[in-house]
């Protein structure tokens, strides 16, 4: 049976743009063919597992999404196939990593062009920042586009420690509206929403603190092993929302071992195995990235075998008001 999916889309306000930064939201792979191009054909059918699943928002150019090996033209390629495919259903939000304050606002313009509707962004890269160049670097790109603007906080990856103090300094810019928290500290999350209450909607980023986060008031889930699991992830979320802890977490158990297959440098070959055995990706990556080989391709390998032998019948989710 077919279900209406909600529309967790986008709107004017006050002639600025505005996303609903809730549900889940999957950091999407890039897909590949064997000869390293871009595989539009396999994403679309990504893609449309992760709309029928009810998802509320996609985001591209992740570190799941390879997007440091990809060209400015095959980003540009990305956004418009994705903007088609999702036919308005739900935002489209493009990961802005750049080093440079201009190479931000030249992605920030392009993404609108391709017909983005937001932005998720990363503090500088490479040159670690301080806190004031920092907050300097994401209010400049915010002040040149009109498109909402969802702050990527994760310090254990990238270096960088988006602080409250600096989170206080940037709700000046009215299109910096959420946070995906992947600072791995759950209290953040007690902390950004004591703070800003509603000013700031949380986002967590760490597949392995999903319903954890939800539970302490996290508006949403941008997600990793949703890119296989698509409903499992949407069930999880929706059902912790609507306080059915007990179903939500027996999910969870099963899907915890899957999870932490997120945790990992190799996230992105973990991952795209994972897409493989649901049917809907292929494994190949982008060099210098290589598929796993070996006994640590044989434990991934044994981790999903065993998640898709025992995966569990899912309850409907989506009537959940």
């Amino acid at each position: 049976m077919q279900h209406a999916i909600p529309n967790f889309g986008y709107q004017l306000k006050e002639n600025k743009m505005s996303i609903s930064w809730t549900g889940v939201m999957p950091a999407v792979t890039t897909k590949f063919t064997d000869k390293d191009e871009l595989d539009l054909d396999i994403f679309s059918i990504n893609i449309k597992a992760q709309l029928d699943a009810g998802v509320s928002g996609i985001i591209l150019g992740g570190t799941l999404g390879e997007a440091s090996t990809l060209t400015y033209e095959e980003k540009k390629v990305l956004m418009r196939e994705t903007v088609k495919l999702v036919e308005g259903k739900v935002p489209v939000i493009i990961n802005i990593a750049e080093q440079t304050t201009k190479g931000a606002i030249h992605a920030a313009e392009v993404a609108k062009e391709c017909g983005a509707t937001g932005l998720m962004m990363l503090p500088p890269m490479r040159y670690k920042a301080n806190d004031h160049e920092t907050v300097t670097y994401f209010k400049e790109t915010a002040n040149s586009t009109d498109l909402p603007i969802m702050i990527y906080n994760n310090p254990i990856d990238y270096g960088i420690m988006v602080t409250l103090d600096m989170l206080e300094e940037l709700t000046v810019c009215e299109n910096i509206q959420a946070v995906k928290e992947s600072t791995r500290d759950i209290s953040n999350i007690t902390r950004i929403k004591t703070r800003f209450g509603n000013r700031l909607n949380v986002l967590t980023g760490v597949d392995t603190l999903g319903l954890e986060s939800t539970l302490m008031g996290a508006d949403g889930w941008v997600a990793g092993l949703v890119c296989a699991f698509p409903a499992e992830t949407c069930a999880v979320f929706e059902l912790a929302r609507a306080g059915r802890i007990k179903e939500a977490l027996e999910i969870y158990r099963w899907f915890l071992p899957l999870l932490e297959l997120d945790i990992s440098p190799q996230l992105v070959q973990n991952i795209k195995m994972a897409e493989v055995a649901t049917g809907i990706g292929t494994e190949n990556v982008r060099a210098p990235r290589l598929p796993l080989v070996g006994a640590e391709r044989e434990r991934v390998a044994a981790i999903i075998k065993q998640g898709m032998a025992t995966r569990p019948t899912l309850p409907n989710y989506k009537e959940i008001n």
